[in-house]
C-alpha cells in the first residue's frame, strides 16, 4: 500500500520539530526539578518498553510473522533497547554506541521515513513514536547533563555497527530479509540513494557513518580543549 505522507510536508516538520521541543522540554524538567532524580529516566524507560509492547501486541493481533522480518534486529530497533538500558543504568559504555546510532541512525530514519501504510495508520504513527522517543531521549540525557560520549566513543560506535551489520548481513543472507538494507535499498527516498547501486551503497555507507558519528562528537572534543 502507498503511502501518502509527503516529504517535509507541514506534518513531517511538526513532528521533527515536536521531537527537538519534547527533548528540550524533558530536560529542563529534569534540570531544574528532579536534579539528581531518576524518577523521569525510569519513566521514561517504562514508557518505551511499553511502547515496543504494544507495537509486538498489535502484530500478533492483525497475524503478522515476527520471524524472520520483524525481529528487533534494524539498528534503530537495537538502538531503541540501547536507549531503554542506558535510561535504566547510565550506562556510559553503552551510551557511547547509543548516543551515535540514535542521532545519525533514527534521526535519518526520521528525515526519509520508509513507511509503508497511508498516514496516519497505527503502523506509521507508532513508527514515528518509536524513532522519535529514542532520538528525543538521547538528546535529553546529553541536555540535561546527565551522561555524555567519552572519549573513544566514535570508535566503539563504529566496531559495534559493524558488528551489527554483520550479523544482520548472515541473517539476511539465509532468512532472506533485509535488515539494514543490506540486500536492497528502501523504496522511499533515503540517503542510500546518492551512493549508488548494490554493492556499492553499502560499502559507502562506512565513510558516511564516521563522518556522521564524528561531528557528533565534535562538541565534545571542543568542550575538551576549551
Amino acid at each position: 500500500m502507498a503511502t501518502n505522507f509527503h516529504l517535509f510536508g507541514a506534518a513531517h516538520f511538526i513532528i521533527l520539530a515536536a521531537v527537538v521541543v519534547l527533548a528540550a522540554a524533558l530536560a529542563a524538567v529534569q534540570r531544574r526539578f528532579l536534579k539528581g532524580s531518576s524518577r523521569l529516566r525510569i519513566g521514561l524507560a517504562i514508557f518505551l518498553l511499553a511502547d515496543a509492547a504494544v507495537w509486538y501486541s498489535y502484530l500478533a493481533a492483525v497475524g503478522s510473522p515476527i520471524f524472520p522480518g520483524q525481529l528487533p534486529l534494524e539498528l534503530c530497533d537495537v538502538t531503541f533497547y540501547l536507549i531503554v538500558f542506558v535510561l535504566f543504568t547510565l550506562n556510559r559504555g553503552v551510551f557511547d554506541v547509543a548516543y551515535y546510532w540514535a542521532l545519525a541512525g533514527s534521526t535519518m530514519a526520521l528525515l526519509t521515513p520508509n513507511l509503508w501504510e497511508r498516514f496516519p495508520s497505527f503502523s506509521t504513527v507508532q513508527f514515528f513514536i518509536a524513532h522519535g522517543l529514542v532520538v528525543s531521549v538521547a538528546l535529553y540525557l546529553v541536555w540535561s547533563r546527565q551522561i555524555r560520549p567519552q572519549r573513544g566513543s566514535v570508535v566503539r560506535a563504529m566496531i559495534a555497527l559493524n558488528l551489527l551489520a554483520f550479523f544482520d548481513g548472515a541473517f539476511d543472507a539465509v532468512f532472506q530479509t533485509d535488515y539494514m538494507y543490506l540486500r536492497a535499498k528502501p523504496a522511499n527516498v533515503s540517503l542510500l540513494n546518492l551512493l549508488g547501486p548494490w554493492p556499492w551503497y553499502v560499502l559507502a555507507a562506512e565513510p558516511v557513518a564516521l563522518t556522521l558519528f564524528l561531528l557528533l562528537y565534535w562538541p565534545f572534543r571542543r568542550r575538551r580543549q576549551s
